[in-house]
């Protein structure tokens, strides 16, 4: 069974979109609630490699992306997490991949993304001069907007 087919009978019912952007590139959104599952499965049950996790924010929300690797296959999968932009809050993946740390400390402190269960949420990169609260990564910090 190829990853694909893999993660749709696992998934079905938790997968709000998926689209092939090409043979070696896969995006999947789902909910928050379902990223640990999903996580735990890519990456043990699955054995692909965290490569590393993105936010964005687009005015709407914030968003998560997951990146994965599946080398052999030469496959990228990349989850996607849209969160409520006034309260952006998600479970951390840390518990399963300890890589995850450091880069959820900097989408924490970029764009001020709560990440829950985290084992060490604090700053990574800014000064401990930067104010508090200022996320320098969202569009409405721009252009003397807060």
């Amino acid at each position: 069974m190829n990853i694909v087919e893999s993660l749709k009978e696992k998934f079905s019912g938790t997968i709000k979109q998926f689209r092939i952007d090409s043979n070696s590139k896969i995006y999947i959104e789902i909910d928050k609630k379902d990223l640990l599952n999903m996580v735990y499965f890519i990456f043990v049950d699955m054995d692909a490699r965290f490569i590393t996790a993105s936010g964005v924010d687009n005015l709407d929300g914030m968003e998560i992306l997951y990146h994965f690797s599946f080398d052999r296959e030469d496959v990228i999968i990349s989850l996607r997490v849209l969160l409520e932009r006034e309260n952006p809050i998600i479970e951390s993946i840390s518990s399963i991949i300890r890589g995850a740390i450091n880069i959820e400390k900097e989408i924490y402190e970029l764009l001020g993304i709560q990440f829950l269960h985290h084992p060490e949420l604090k700053r990574f990169l800014l000064s401990e001069e930067y104010p508090d609260n200022v996320y320098p990564l969202r569009k409405d910090n721009r252009e003397g907007k807060k």
